[in-house]
């Protein structure tokens, strides 16, 4: 038996990827499943190519070439990435795949770091394809191999499923063994089956209806289905993927007597369901987001004529919003008489479903000490002002909501097709957005040539901090390095935007507060599309490739009180009620933007 490891969830499935012998590996940075790429990046010795792509739609197409070459692929994102990568990957669905591909979605109920909490189940029961959903980081490991094989058994690229309680939970992994034999890549030349005309798409859409039956077959009997039927009890639970595992823990301390049906795949498990439904009067089913599971099984109910009381989330009473868990499910269960619960145990169940009655501090989240960001809003509010509008994008800088220059947030890369949406509705206010680097790499591109080319008379503002700093510090092609560190051609932001034909491009250093807003200035009167690129290294980054600025100060005599550097909403900077002036703490790193706005000269920087 091998050494069993204390790992996070997604290098857990970082390692399944390595076991499986996966070949090829492409993704997009979006949390919670980030890590499984830069655990894999990390790795100093790779017999597999890696690399961040510009984004999913881009990564799941470079998974899907080499899955047509006949090699192990798999792409990896969150669950908003599949929407831009839909297109693929409905289409991949009809051609199939030669050798394997397997596509990491991670889930994100309860918006931990989303904005939304959509079910990507839905994606595999869409493009009929198979869906794996992990209970643990452990299952998680384990699945990927199997996922691997069953993509190559069944020709058919593999959705799997981690949420972020699977992705960022830890447990000890025991490992497996690494597979040796690597298939070599030979596209084979075929037109019926690469080429997706209507002749041929017409052909394929009933060879992938017919695959459902095999499909459907094989993972019935996987391990990651499992039933076990209890005599002498009319009820019953089903549950999916992580909730499983909450259910499993909360019918051991209600002490229930139920029967139990644990889903790990999709298509579910259709002769299990049914097993179930004829052993029980009463099944409740415990899945997180959407009712998938749910309304399967009410399908199949009805298909045997049944009329079993099926409790879940399309009439309650569990709820189809935010994540489970075990307390949840107790509360769901300790009210279902059938369930056989102890009536001491199910009373304080009851209890602690509301809650442990400690009110924790609110802790809004805010950007870092330092943030250039910070000085890029003030500046673009002093200029454009309070009136103006302010769409935004998907980062750090989202948090500029709390500076008052955020007015929208859709999806990556809206800021500027919104901008120019507003503009074309006929807004007379001013409209200046706000994209970062790695998002306008993205998705920005295409909405800023969509901009210049009719004609938008707004200010794009591309806040370039010099990496993908949300998501964790991924690389992006204006940094020039890839994914391993290996130096590559650095991507020009204003040669790009000259490029696409914008004749107002300037770059500016938001810590130089003047210049900053004397260039916002002239990009809100310049008639047409401008472009200003705030180019400043994040603090973080900055920090950890050795940049140290010495901190600054509050000169207790000089300062009024006035508030100006408060405002600025900086970390580093406190005000003291009681003695009535501002003070610099020891989170300072120096940017000095609140010494250019003291117009006292009551900040300066620490004499060593």
């Amino acid at each position: 038996m091998r050494k069993r490891e204390y790992m996070l969830g997604n290098d857990a499935i970082a390692r399944g990827i390595v076991e499986a012998g996966v070949q090829v590996i492409s993704g997009y940075p979006g949390t919670p499943s980030s890590e499984i790429i830069g655990t894999l990046a990390s790795m100093k010795e790779r017999n597999f190519y890696i690399e961040w792509s510009v984004n999913e739609k881009v990564a799941f197409e470079v998974a899907a070439g080499a899955a047509m070459a006949g090699v192990r692929s798999l792409v990896t994102m969150k669950h908003v990435g599949l929407n831009v990568a839909a297109d693929p990957l409905m289409t991949l669905a009809y051609t199939g795949v030669k050798g394997s591909m397997i596509i990491i979605v991670a889930d994100d109920p309860s918006c931990h770091s989303s904005q939304n909490e959509q079910d990507s189940r839905r994606y595999s029961q869409f493009s009929l394809i198979p869906c794996l959903d992990p209970a643990t980081p452990q299952e998680a490991k384990d699945m990927i191999p199997y996922a691997v094989g069953l993509s190559g058994r069944m020709q058919l690229p593999v959705i799997f499923r981690p949420t972020t309680r699977i992705s960022h939970g830890k447990s000890d992994i025991e490992p497996g063994s690494v597979t040796e034999n690597m298939p070599i890549a030979e596209f084979e030349k075929s037109l019926e089956k690469w080429v997706m005309i209507p002749k041929n798409a017409r052909m394929r859409h009933p060879h992938l209806l017919q695959l459902q039956e095999d499909i459907s077959r094989e993972l019935e009997d996987s391990p990651w289905n499992e039933l076990e039927i209890r005599e002498g009890s009319n009820f019953g639970v089903i549950a999916s993927g992580v909730a499983s595992v909450y259910a499993k823990e909360a019918l051991l301390r209600l002490g229930a007597n139920a029967s139990f049906l644990k889903i790990g795949t999709y298509p579910a498990p259709e002769g299990k369901i049914r097993s179930m439904l004829q052993s029980v009067d009463k099944v409740v089913i415990l899945e997180e987001m959407e009712p998938m599971i749910e309304e399967q099984v009410r399908m199949i109910a009805q298909d045997m004529g049944m009329r079993a009381n099926i409790v879940g989330k399309i009439k309650g009473p569990v709820p189809r919003i935010n994540e489970l868990n075990v307390e949840i499910c107790m509360d769901v269960l300790a009210g279902i008489p059938e369930a056989g619960c102890k009536p001491e145990v199910s009373i304080i169940a009851r209890a602690e479903s509301g809650g442990c009655g400690l009110e924790l501090p609110q802790r809004p989240p805010v950007m870092c000490p330092g943030c250039s960001h910070r000085a890029t809003f003030h500046a673009m509010k002093k200029a454009f002002g309070k009136d103006a509008i302010f769409p935004s994008d998907i980062g750090c800088y989202t948090l500029g909501i709390l500076n008052g220059a955020v007015d929208t947030t859709l999806c990556m890369g809206a800021s500027i097709t919104v901008a120019s949406g507003l503009y074309h509705a006929g807004e007379k206010r001013p409209i200046c957005c706000s994209i970062g680097d790695s998002t306008f790499f993205h998705t920005g591109m295409n909405g800023l040539l969509n901009a210049i080319y009719n004609k938008a008379d707004i200010t794009v503002t591309i806040v370039d901090n010099r990496i993908t700093a949300m998501t964790g510090h991924q690389q992006n092609p204006g940094m020039g390095k890839t994914v391993t560190g290996e130096p590559t051609v650095e991507v020009s932001i204003e040669a790009l935007c000259r490029g696409m034909g914008a004749q107002f491009v300037e770059v500016v250093d938001p810590y130089d507060i003047e210049r900053t807003e004397e260039v916002f200035r002239r990009a809100k009167d310049f008639k047409g599309t401008s472009v200003v690129i705030a180019r400043q290294a994040c603090v973080i980054d900055a920090k950890r490739a050795g940049v140290r600025r010495k901190p600054f100060a509050i000169d207790a005599a000089k300062c009024t009180g006035c508030k100006v550097c408060v405002r600025i909403g900086c970390p580093a900077i406190e005000f003291d009620a009681a003695a009535k002036r501002a003070g610099i703490n020891a989170m300072c790193t120096g940017c000095g933007v609140c010494a250019r706005l003291c117009r006292f000269e009551a900040i300066g920087e620490v004499k060593r």
